[in-house]
């Protein structure tokens, strides 16, 4: 089965070679391809969900690479004895469910020896990112694109200090906006992504033109509202708005 171009990006931030383990791995689709390719010589797939896993067995049947693909039924990273893999890939979730299934997972040892995290949260990039800036991983790539209508992003991180990474001091330093003088704090960059911002795309613009739409649309629903808590939140949505704006505003008009 091809995989969705979601998915192949995903894939393609795994490193050749890595002892993989996917995370909510549905139907198996990124295991069996990554070891089809040859890009892995092994995989692991976890599922919480009967149904999902059930689903992950067929596929790994299916593609006749049960002796390659160990299908797991568990929640997160309890599927993994620590040091069993060192890349994880986490797709289709929440970024704050996928930032909770890593934490625990972290207590637990089980990212012990991983060197490679690519993830790709539906929602809620940001709290990702504090969640990677928290614990000591470091952002390498971020990808966004647009799929049957729905705008994606993809983050891949490695641990603070590896080699040929950067730090995160760096990449969350206050700085402008190259081609305007919007300055660019951690608030902004956590929000937007450092990575995207340094080569924002059409679909980064459309997506946060799409972000101030919502905003402006909260904003008219507190307009009816004189409670002192909604003058505070329309404050904040308001510059809220502005910094998005002033972002947008400073792109390249001829963007890729």
């Amino acid at each position: 089965m091809k995989l969705s171009d979601r998915l192949q990006l995903l894939l393609e931030q795994v490193p050749s070679g890595s002892r993989l383990a996917d995370i909510g791995s549905d139907h198996a689709l990124l295991p069996v391809a990554a070891v089809k390719s040859g890009r892995v010589p092994s995989a692991i797939a976890g599922e919480v969900n009967p149904g999902p896993y059930d689903a992950a067995l067929r596929g790994v049947a299916e593609a006749g690479l049960g002796a390659k693909i160990a299908v797991r039924r568990g929640d997160g990273l309890e599927v993994l004895e620590p040091g069993e893999a060192d890349c994880i890939t986490i797709a289709g979730m929440g970024g704050s469910l996928i930032a909770a299934i890593l934490e625990r997972g972290q207590k637990l040892g089980k990212l012990a020896g991983v060197k490679t995290l690519a993830l790709q949260p539906n929602v809620g990039e940001d709290n990702l990112r504090r969640w990677l800036l928290r614990s000591g991983w470091v952002l390498v790539s971020e990808h966004i694109l647009e799929e049957d209508g729905k705008i994606y992003e993809i983050l891949t991180a490695v641990p603070e200090g590896a080699e040929a990474a950067g730090t995160n001091e760096e990449l969350y330093s206050e700085r402008l906006l190259a081609g305007g003088n919007v300055a660019l704090d951690q608030a902004l960059l956590l929000e937007m992504g450092p990575l995207l911002l340094q080569a924002p795309n059409e679909v980064f613009a459309a997506k946060w033109q799409g972000e101030i739409s919502k905003l402006e649309s909260i904003l008219a629903s507190l307009a009816r509202s004189e409670l002192e808590a909604a003058e505070e939140k329309r404050s904040r949505i308001k510059l809220q708005i502005k910094r998005i704006a002033e972002v947008l505003e400073c792109l390249p008009k001829d963007r890729p």
